[in-house]
C-alpha cells in the first residue's frame, strides 16, 4: 500500500491510530467514533439522530455506542431539565477514560471458547431402532390366495392417486392382506382401512404406509367354531336312534343286552 497525503490545513479531525487500528472495535464502531469526534460540541449524536445520517439501522447503531462505551471512548448519562424535560449528555473522549494516568480501560473478557469436541473418543452411536414387525401373513394355503388380495391392492390408486403401487410392493403386501381376509375381513374393509383419513402431504413411501397398517390394525382371528354334534345311527339291537361317530349299538344296548351270535 501507498499513501498519498496532502497537507490539511481545515476542516481535518486528529484522530487517535489506537481508534482507527483497534482490535476488538467492529468497523461499525470505529467510523462512528472518528464521525462523533469530528461534531462539534453540541451536535446531537443520539440513535435517531445518527440512524437518520447513515445507511446503519438503529440495531447497528446502538450497538456500536455500546462498544464505544465499554472501551471507554464514551460516556452517556441522563439529565433532567428545568422544564422537567429528560435528556441523554454524551462525553465523546479522543482516547480511553483513564489514559490520562497510565492505564487503558480494560473491555470485559471475552467468553471462553467452547471446548472443542474430543477427537479420540468418537461420539457414542445413537441406539439402534427397534425392528419393525413382519407384516402378517395367512396361515393356510387356498387356490390362488393371493387373487383378491392383489386385485384389491392394484385398485388402491382408484380412491387416492398417491396410492398407486408398483408390481413389486403388490406381491409383497398381497399375503398380509389376505391373512386379513382369512381373519374374516371383507376385501371393502379392507379397502376403508387403507384409504381413510391419510395424511394431506405428499406421500413419500405409500406402500410403507400401507404396511404399517396392515399389521397395526390386524383383526383379531375368529373364534373357533362350535363342535359339531355326531350323527344319528340307528342301533344294530333295537333300531332305536342314538349319536355315534359310526354305526352299531346304542349304550342300552351295550349295557343290558348282550350280543347274540348266530350259529
Amino acid at each position: 500500500m501507498t499513501h498519498v497525503n496532502v497537507r490539511l490545513t481545515t476542516r481535518y479531525t486528529v484522530v487517535d491510530n489506537r481508534l482507527l487500528q483497534h482490535r476488538e472495535l467492529s468497523l461499525t464502531a470505529i467510523g462512528l467514533a472518528g464521525h462523533i469526534q469530528s461534531l462539534p460540541t453540541g451536535a446531537r449524536v443520539d440513535i435517531k439522530s445518527l440512524t437518520g445520517r447513515f445507511p446503519e439501522g438503529e440495531v447497528r447503531i446502538a450497538a456500536a455506542l455500546r462498544e464505544l462505551e465499554a472501551h471507554g471512548y464514551l460516556s452517556r448519562t441522563r439529565e433532567r431539565l428545568p422544564n422537567g424535560r429528560m435528556v441523554s449528555r454524551t462525553v465523546s473522549y479522543n482516547r480511553p477514560t483513564g489514559a490520562e494516568e497510565g492505564r487503558e480501560v480494560t473491555p470485559p473478557p471475552a467468553p471462553a471458547p467452547a471446548p472443542r469436541p474430543d477427537r479420540t473418543h468418537p461420539p457414542a452411536a445413537p441406539p439402534p431402532r427397534p425392528p419393525k414387525p413382519p407384516l402378517p401373513e395367512p396361515t393356510r394355503s387356498t387356490p390362488d390366495p393371493q387373487r383378491t388380495a392383489a386385485t384389491l391392492l392394484s385398485r388402491l390408486h382408484h380412491d387416492d392417486p398417491r396410492l398407486l403401487l408398483p408390481e413389486r410392493e403388490v406381491r409383497r403386501l398381497a399375503p398380509a392382506v389376505d391373512a386379513w381376509l382369512e381373519r374374516g375381513a371383507s376385501p371393502e374393509a379392507v379397502r376403508r382401512t387403507l384409504t381413510s383419513c391419510l395424511p394431506a402431504e405428499p406421500l413419500r413411501h405409500p406402500a410403507g404406509l400401507l404396511a404399517h397398517r396392515l399389521t397395526e390394525y390386524l383383526p383379531p382371528p375368529p373364534p373357533p367354531a362350535p363342535p359339531r354334534p355326531l350323527p344319528f345311527q340307528d342301533c344294530d339291537g333295537c333300531d332305536r336312534p342314538f349319536r355315534a361317530a359310526q354305526p352299531g349299538r346304542c349304550r342300552d344296548c351295550r349295557t343290558h343286552r348282550p350280543l347274540q351270535r348266530t350259529a
